[in-house]
């Protein structure tokens, strides 16, 4: 739908542009770690492809970890490997014994990497602080683009309060959906309504505490839930309503959040993550202390009920998203960089 997951499918259709093919190769869909049990038939279906370059995105990376053979960087009876770092070794959404297995297995499938592509800033300073070789490390983030056709939702998303809040995003706990609604719930009732669209099926256990939330009196008729959308009917939630909020401790980028300003929206969230990067707290938008509920509230409000704040940052956010790079730009970074490993791996 959006994020990291849609990273390369986008640099795939710009391909050919950039005289180039990509092409895909899954891990199979088993439970962690069974699914490492697949990395040393990946290799070999790697190998056997005979690719230029094998670009590793690091959400596959532990897979292939304790499989990968050689020395001095480079793995033996494989292309040059160029890792996509979308998270920190160790993933951003686990915690405990399957964090610690996955980030030494992300390291150890590091290691043979030739470049190391990382998706903000943000992330590549937390992988600096986390001992990754610096001189291996190029930013390339995301477009902020996410579809050329939008595909309006047909309604008014205010339904007749004042502001029409957007958040998008998994129902995961890290994307923070649990006190974006304690904040909606403690704003006057004429305020806001809030959209929700996302997978709301990635970690049942955390849905269903949403679900719970969503039935209790203070937030009737005061929440919209979408579910998954496609790229264009995103856009269009984007062009229809007035204000961006995601409360997310952790967003390695926040494509959400680039997508949302290119459309002139002010943006709401946590001050963490990439949100600073992107975002100035009072230009183009707010960025309260993480975990701050009623600082997340007191934002939404003044959003909802000053409507020349809300103007002056949205115009902002759409001006400073102009200086963000389109899908183009990303793509002609990402196979520049690609194709300079493969050309100095063959000299």
């Amino acid at each position: 739908m959006t994020g990291g997951y849609l990273y390369h499918r986008r640099v795939a259709d710009r391909a050919a542009a950039n005289d180039a093919r990509l092409d895909f190769v899954s891990v199979p869909d088993r439970s962690f770690p069974a699914s490492v049990a697949a990395g040393r038939g990946l290799l070999r279906e790697l190998a056997d492809r005979s690719p230029d370059a094998i670009l590793l995105d690091s959400i596959a990376a532990a897979y292939l970890g304790p499989w990968l053979r050689g020395g001095g960087g480079r793995a033996r009876g494989l292309p040059p490997i160029v890792g996509m770092l979308h998270q920190p070794p160790g993933g951003i959404d686990h915690s405990g014994l399957r964090r610690y297995v996955q980030q030494v297995l992300d390291r150890r499938a590091y290691r043979f990497a030739s470049k190391l592509l990382v998706a903000s800033d943000d992330l590549a300073a937390t992988l600096r602080a986390a001992g990754l070789p610096a001189d291996l490390l190029t930013v390339v983030a995301p477009g902020r683009d996410p579809a050329d056709d939008p595909v309006p939702p047909g309604s008014d998303l205010r339904q007749g309060r004042r502001a029409a809040v957007l958040s998008v995003g998994n129902w995961v706990e890290r994307k923070g959906l649990l006190e974006l609604l304690e904040a909606v719930a403690a704003l006057p009732p004429d305020a806001v309504t809030l959209h929700l669209v996302g997978d709301p099926d990635v970690d049942p256990d955390y849905a269903a505490r949403v679900r719970v939330r969503l039935k209790e009196p203070d937030l009737d008729g005061r929440v919209v839930v979408h579910g998954l959308q496609t790229p264009a009917q995103v856009v269009g939630f984007y062009r229809a309503a007035d204000v961006f909020a995601l409360a997310s401790v952790r967003e390695p980028y926040g494509t959400v959040y680039g997508e949302a300003m290119t459309a002139g929206l002010p943006v709401v969230g946590w001050d963490a993550g990439n949100l600073p990067h992107l975002a100035r707290h009072g230009v183009e938008g707010l960025a309260v202390p993480p975990g701050d509920v009623a600082a997340l509230t007191e934002a939404l409000r003044s959003l909802a009920f000053e409507e020349p704040l809300r103007q002056r940052l949205a115009a902002a956010a759409k001006v400073r998203s102009e200086s963000f790079p389109n899908w183009d730009d990303t793509a002609r970074v990402l196979f520049t960089e690609i194709r300079a490993v493969v050309e100095e791996t063959r000299a």
